[in-house]
């Protein structure tokens, strides 16, 4: 039986080709003009797009609305922003903005600043809330009755008016008073005592507490126990009186007083008190100053 020939062998030795067949050279290859093409719309999409947004009058800024404002007044919160009105709106500077409203503005706690396409910029502003008043007396600063000194805060112009309260009667009109916020910022003075803000009162005694303590933490206890008072309860408060870091009372309308003690476990005592007013609604004295024993008297 004769064997394969050498010809049959050949066939037999060589790989087999797998896949599909590979398309023509040129099919495979992207046409030069394609790539052109693409690359010249690319540069006019972009310029278009550039010109829009910055040299065209279509989006330009004109128009700065602002809200939120309880005294400061809109025209100077505008003025103080100063937006570069005409200016293209995509390269008004909004960190800027909001650097010098808060930095010129201390009565300004935060501010959104945004665009309001196609033509405006907003300016959303939240005011601080005076907390707390302390006096200032001469040029030594802020105080209490005692004449403790401490940093004043700067006048804020351009307020509306109607908004600052018309104080107690007793010669308001030739005092100035520092507006406290609930963080310790002493952020304003003001010459009329803003309605629903106490009035810090030293009655401190010198002693261990006085020199271990200082004015500026007396102070700051001061306005944490005023930062912790319930609402209703702070709308009648006239004075907050710092004997000691563990003394702290409080002096309300009608002759009442409020003993606090030190300004821990303040929304404890705050509950307390709140509970005790309503049990006790003819009292005149009230002592929170252990939240889980309080204690009213008078009637």
């Amino acid at each position: 039986m004769a064997g394969p020939t050498t010809a049959e062998r050949g066939e037999r030795q060589q790989p087999k080709k797998s896949g599909p067949p590979r398309p023509p050279l040129r099919r495979r290859l992207p046409r030069r003009r394609t790539l052109v093409l693409l690359a010249v719309a690319t540069v006019v999409l972009g310029t278009g797009l550039g010109w829009l947004l910055y040299g065209s009058p279509w989006l330009r800024t004109e128009h700065v609305s602002v809200s939120g404002t309880r005294v400061l007044t809109p025209e100077r919160v505008r003025s103080t922003a100063r937006v570069p009105l005409g200016s293209a709106l995509l390269s008004v500077d909004t960190d800027a903005i909001e650097a010098r409203l808060r930095g010129e503005l201390p009565r300004i706690d935060t501010v959104e600043v945004s665009r309001s396409w196609p033509h405006g910029i907003t300016l959303k502003v939240t005011e601080r809330v005076p907390v707390l008043l302390i006096e200032e007396t001469g040029e030594s600063g802020a105080s209490g009755k005692s004449g403790k000194s401490g940093k004043s805060g700067k006048s804020d112009e351009g307020e509306k008016s109607d908004q600052q309260g018309t104080g107690d009667g007793n010669n308001n009109k030739a005092r100035k008073y520092v507006e406290v916020d609930k963080k310790g910022v002493r952020f304003a003075t003001v010459s009329r005592v803003p309605d629903g803000a106490p009035l810090l009162e030293w009655d401190v005694v010198r002693g261990a507490s006085a020199r271990r303590f200082g004015t500026e933490r007396l102070t700051r206890a001061a306005v944490d126990v005023a930062r912790d008072l319930p609402a209703g309860v702070a709308r009648d408060t006239r004075a907050v009186k710092v004997r000691s870091y563990d003394s702290v009372s409080l002096e309300l309308r009608g002759g009442r007083t409020v003993l606090w003690g030190s300004a821990e476990q303040g929304r404890a005592k705050a509950r307390t008190l709140t509970a005790l007013m309503k049990a006790a609604p003819r009292a005149r004295h009230f002592d929170v100053s252990v939240p889980t024993a309080p204690a009213s008297s008078g009637s």
